[in-house]
């Protein structure tokens, strides 16, 4: 039995890619096409240990995939055995609850939400749009960053303004990563071999974008993005939570607009603003050589994960399990030797010549007697999206 499905997630200009197998969870081909809409761009497929690299100019995402059908043409997969198309979607808002069949009210719909995330949704609307005319004869497939924080309480998701302008614009917390961290703590269960519904978890996803999650025993009762994926944690360049005052701060002293504001506090924000770069490799060469601008980054966005770490466990009751994830939390060493021994007071003991390991698998980094299990779980989007896509089209 063999269910190869094709995973898109469509940024401003780039598309990611891959074919799974959603039966035995291999995967087939991935690859990624950069620089959309730019005069120069480039494409690079993967299959069977072989790459082909192509540089030429992608004008939109329809010319993109149509292109990317004729790399497949040429060199494999077959797009004949693709059985569905799965796509990221970012934000379902209170209408997408789980993964949906797309349909043209489907897409109507994320057009309507597109307001919630101008910079996220435009892109994979245009996408799916692409897709679904590249591939006309499959189904296709939205899975939404949102869907696994459907489940947050009212006092959770709710903002302390106007009750009538909120439920007329949408205007409520709604979370994103929620594939990662729904992955991420159902691997961390079966790891631990514990039960999921049985585990108080949770999850630190630090990438680019970050976000951490409170999940009481497999159900997500708070997170740190909100309306939009600015709030919450320090990013790459994102400054996470700010004085909301800060908006009209900036317009009155600086006569910034607030387009000007957005763009400051997603793109020029978070490490870049605070140390010139985004790469934590390069934030911890300059903390070697002395770099105080780089320290002070580093302990800024240690302080504040450390503050959300001991909020949700409070929130809680109490936890059982604390997972790192994504870029940063799976590869740097001492941003989580950092967080855990600050967590000693409350029961989390860092094993550090586990924590010094680099590896691709799950793995404890606490001490065998520490009460508060730590580890960390290579998350797994695609496969995810592909286990997603396949129990949508019920292959």
């Amino acid at each position: 039995m063999s269910t190869p499905v094709l995973l898109l997630n469509c940024g401003s200009s780039s598309i990611k890619y891959q074919v799974i197998d959603a039966d035995t969870e291999v995967v087939v081909a991935n690859g990624i096409i950069q620089r959309i809409g730019e005069e120069s761009g480039s494409l690079d497929h993967r299959l069977d240990g072989e790459m082909v690299h192509v540089d030429r100019g992608f004008p939109n995402h329809a010319r993109a995939l149509n292109y990317l059908v004729r790399v497949f043409n040429a060199h494999g997969p077959d797009l004949e055995s693709i059985r569905a198309v799965g796509h990221r979607t970012v934000h379902g808002g209170d209408a997408f609850r789980s993964t949906v069949v797309i349909d043209d009210a489907v897409l109507e719909k994320l057009r309507e939400l597109s307001p919630l995330a101008p910079l996220h949704n435009p892109p994979g609307i245009a996408g799916i749009e692409a897709a679904r005319e590249a591939l006309p004869d499959v189904p296709h497939v939205a899975i939404f960053d949102t869907a696994f924080f459907s489940t947050l309480p009212p006092e959770a998701y709710t903002y302390a303004i106007p009750a009538d302008i909120a439920a007329e614009h949408g205007i409520r917390k709604y979370g994103f990563h929620g594939t990662s961290h729904s992955y991420v703590s159902r691997r961390a269960a079966e790891f631990l071999g514990r039960d999921y519904g049985e585990l108080k978890q949770i999850v630190c996803h630090l990438g680019n974008g970050a976000s951490i999650s409170a999940i009481d025993r497999g159900v997500a009762i708070d997170t740190s993005m909100g309306l939009t994926p600015l709030a919450g944690l320090v990013m790459g360049t994102r400054s996470g939570d700010v004085d909301p005052g800060l908006h009209a701060f900036l317009g009155r002293e600086l006569g910034m607009d607030l387009q000007e504001v957005d763009n400051l506090l997603n793109k020029k924000s978070g490490m870049l603003g605070l140390a010139g770069v985004t790469d934590f490799r390069d934030l911890n060469e300059l903390i070697e050589e002395g770099d105080e601008a780089a320290k002070l980054a580093m302990a800024v966005y240690c302080h504040r994960l450390i503050s959300y770490i001991g909020a949700y466990i409070a929130v809680l009751g109490g936890v059982d399990a604390i997972s790192f994830t994504a870029g940063v939390g799976e590869n740097d060493a001492l941003v989580r030797a950092t967080v855990v021994k600050r967590l000693a007071g409350i029961g989390a003991i860092l094993d550090e010549k586990a924590n010094a390991v680099r590896s691709k698998e799950p793995r404890v980094i606490s001490a065998s007697d520490s009460p508060i299990t730590v580890l960390v779980v290579p998350t797994n989007e695609e496969l995810a999206m592909a286990r997603e896509t396949k129990a949508a089209i019920g292959a």
